[in-house]
């Protein structure tokens, strides 16, 4: 992977300007080992509620990256370490969260990059409530189901097509 988010935004300027490439605010921290990835996007909205993320994480990812509408929530994390084991060895390229995480140390040592807005220690709820693989919003952001995320460490791009 040899991507840069700044070159993206360079080369798809246009893409910008009509919308099909947008940059999630800046406001998404870094966790585990991949500081660069980039794959089509899988999509889950749940609210302080984490079941659904295991049981997305727990099939083949093969190189996606799993964007999870947390709806922003500080009070509760979303996913932890085991989750983190479990997205690395079922081949998931990344997790972006607008919402929170735990674990940040077990997280950090996963081949996998991870953002989210913050940590958070609370568990979550593991009733099952919310939707997958519907359009949702990250920091005001719409993220279509097979959309691609580009991360780096200057930003998270979210493209209607894949670009490099």
């Amino acid at each position: 992977m040899t991507f840069a988010t700044t070159d993206l935004c360079d080369d798809y300027a246009a893409m910008l300007d009509d919308g099909t490439l947008a940059v999630l605010p800046p406001v998404y921290r870094a966790y585990g080992q991949r500081m660069r990835f980039s794959g089509p996007a899988a999509t889950l909205q749940v609210f302080e509620d984490n079941a659904l993320v295991r049981s997305t994480l727990e099939t083949p990812g093969q190189g996606r990256v799993l964007v999870i509408d947390g709806g922003g929530s500080l009070r509760r994390a979303l996913v932890g370490g085991q989750l983190g084991v479990l997205a690395e060895s079922n081949g998931w390229a990344g997790i972006v969260v607008d919402g929170c995480i735990r674990d940040s140390e077990e997280i950090n040592v996963c081949q996998i990059g991870v953002r989210a807005l913050a940590t958070h220690p609370r568990k979550s709820g593991k009733t099952g409530a919310g939707q997958r693989d519907v359009r949702v919003q990250i920091s005001g952001v719409a993220v279509h189901p097979g959309d691609w995320i580009y991360a780096d460490a200057d930003g998270i791009l979210v493209a209607r097509q894949q670009l490099d």
